[in-house]
């Protein structure tokens, strides 16, 4: 398909950010969006290399309620948009075995808790007794919420895609957007790889890319890309069927179940930021003895496959949502590692945004492009 020469609408970035906001600005009726994504297929970017976990536990008021707005929408998912997305509420299980954490998830629960998420705090005993196929000797506590859980990101992404096309909405791969039109002031298109198109709004939804975008706006974005990288096992018999998605927090650990076997990975602390999205052979030995001292049955298990992908990260690992100083220039961005469960929401936040002029659903001005220069920042504690 060629590219059109203008557009109500063009979103940069088709992974789940870009797609849910497609769809839900055409749902509200607006006519000519384009979608536009740099790789050949959607959703292959950062969404794609993602571990596919969704939960309500976290540490600030934003994101609980994020998470109670999203998660609900990804339950309806599948009978609303006939797509399968093999949403499993395994729980969350955040281990925990420093005592500099207690008191600090402690605040959490009890913050969950006023927002109405039955999060549970569980002791060292009672995590040891649900989990006897782990080594959790060093565990003090421990916290749960059963309807945390993992999610299919491809299936949540063509979902979107699917149903923003029947509305309309051009969704185009392999073009890759290489500068954005200013006049006066204003946003007035992009450029791409495969021509220009003028546009009186420009969302960008790029992610770990995102702060490239700005740079072509002439608007400073601070997202910057940091490489994670994970692998999937082969068939674990022995493994529980109810085994949940389980966080080892100090070493920033985690596994869940992932067809027959596991997926885990380990989040590298001296990690630079950066592009690169190869395999780190050497951290993938670190992990691989730190989870097999977790839970010794990873002995046995063979590697089916290993990817890396890219968190994009903002100082306060908070996403930015909404306007920019460019009339016209919007973003949706900067969910540092926890952005999937998180976009199903945020689409209908921009089309709220974009539309309205406010946020209807829920409010999330606070979370600002120009929180960073107004010193506005809101730290988020639970980041793996």
């Amino acid at each position: 398909m060629s590219i059109p020469s203008t557009a109500n609408v063009i979103i940069i970035g088709g992974g789940v950010m870009g797609a849910s906001t497609a769809y839900h600005l055409a749902e509200r009726g607006v006519k000519d969006v384009l979608l536009l994504e740099k790789e050949e297929f959607f959703g292959q970017g950062a969404t794609g290399r993602c571990a596919g976990g969704v939960r309500y536990q976290f540490a600030t008021d934003v994101n609980i309620r994020l998470s109670l707005e999203s998660l609900p929408m990804l339950e309806r998912f599948e009978e609303e948009f006939d797509q399968a997305i093999d949403y499993h509420q395994v729980g969350y299980l955040f281990l925990l075995t420093r005592e500099k954490d207690l008191e600090m998830f402690r605040q959490n629960v009890a913050l969950q808790h006023r927002l109405g998420v039955e999060t549970e705090w569980l002791t060292g005993d009672e995590v040891r007794e649900r989990l006897p196929l782990m080594n959790l000797d060093d565990v003090i506590a421990a916290t749960n919420n059963a309807k945390d859980g993992v999610v299919d990101p491809n299936g949540v992404v063509m979902g979107y895609i699917g149903a923003a096309q029947r509305l309309g909405v051009t969704a185009l791969g392999n073009v890759e957007v290489t500068d954005i039109r200013v006049e006066g002031g204003k946003v007035a298109g992009v450029v791409t790889s495969k021509g220009e198109v003028a546009a009186p709004t420009v969302v960008n939804a790029a992610g770990p890319w995102a702060g490239q975008i700005g740079q072509m706006a002439g608007v400073p974005i601070p997202i910057r890309p940091l490489r994670r990288q994970w692998l999937t096992t082969t068939p674990l018999p022995d493994l529980p069927p109810d085994f949940p998605f389980v966080i080892d927090f100090a070493q920033s650990l985690y596994f869940h179940p992932e067809g027959e076997g596991l997926l885990t990975g380990m989040s590298n602390p001296g990690e630079e930021y950066g592009f690169g999205q190869n395999i780190d052979p050497d951290w993938e030995i670190t992990h691989m003895e730190a989870a097999i001292k977790r839970l010794p049955m990873l002995q046995q298990a063979g590697l089916a496959s290993h990817l890396a992908g890219l968190y994009e990260v903002t100082p306060d690992a908070h996403p930015i949502y909404g306007p920019t100083p460019l009339d016209g220039f919007h973003v949706v961005a900067g969910f540092s590692g926890h952005g999937f469960m998180h976009g199903p929401v945020s689409g209908k936040l921009m089309a709220e945004i974009i539309l309205d002029g406010e946020y209807k659903t829920m409010d999330v001005s606070m979370l600002d492009l120009a929180r960073f220069d107004e010193d506005r920042l809101i730290h988020e504690y639970n980041v793996v």
